[in-house]
């Protein structure tokens, strides 16, 4: 059966098609590294309650390792979606404007939402939220750990300092993010 103009696969649709994949993804990517967020905060304070009730100062370490698996897992996320971000504005978009003969951005969305007033404030608060969560939380909890008057193990004692520069790498690399 031959093809008609209408079933042409032109490089047009082929970007559209793309554009439309990316930002499914795009929006996965987000509720997902969203989510984890919340998850964090919910196992830390299962773990605190625990710990609490259990008089077991060492449970403390295990929010060190929630934390530094779930926050390299959500940096991981949010650098995906700034890439698809920047993709479409600085490959896609562009192409498709030649393509189309447009005057100005494609995907002007992609533009407007990064120049409203106040974003560079709402990313300094995020960032602040973050580190709270994946940074001061757990250190608060390794700081109890190391307080606590129940002696320990060593080799628990050299776990608690190897997740405290650890921490201080994710910390980095949440601050080295937010430059962007």
């Amino acid at each position: 059966m031959p093809v008609t103009s209408t079933d042409d696969v032109t490089e047009s649709k082929i970007l559209l098609a793309e554009y439309d994949c990316l930002k499914e993804e795009q929006k996965t990517r987000i509720g997902f590294r969203d989510n984890l967020l919340y998850f964090t905060l919910a196992a830390a304070t299962a773990v605190v309650a625990v710990t609490v009730q259990s008089g077991q100062s060492r449970l403390l370490l295990s929010v060190p390792a929630i934390c530094l698996i779930l926050g390299w897992t959500y940096l991981v996320n949010d650098e995906k979606i700034s890439t698809i971000g920047r993709y479409v504005r600085d490959r896609l978009g562009p192409r498709l404007g030649e393509l189309a003969s447009a005057h100005g951005a494609v995907f002007g969305w992609e533009d407007y939402h990064r120049n409203v007033a106040g974003r560079t404030l709402r990313k300094r608060i995020q960032t602040a939220v973050d580190l709270f969560a994946y940074l001061v939380l757990p250190m608060v909890c390794t700081t109890a750990f190391w307080c606590s008057p129940a002696p320990q193990p060593l080799l628990l004692i050299l776990t608690s300092g190897v997740q405290t520069l650890a921490l201080g790498v994710l910390g980095w690399q949440f601050l080295r993010r937010t430059e962007r």
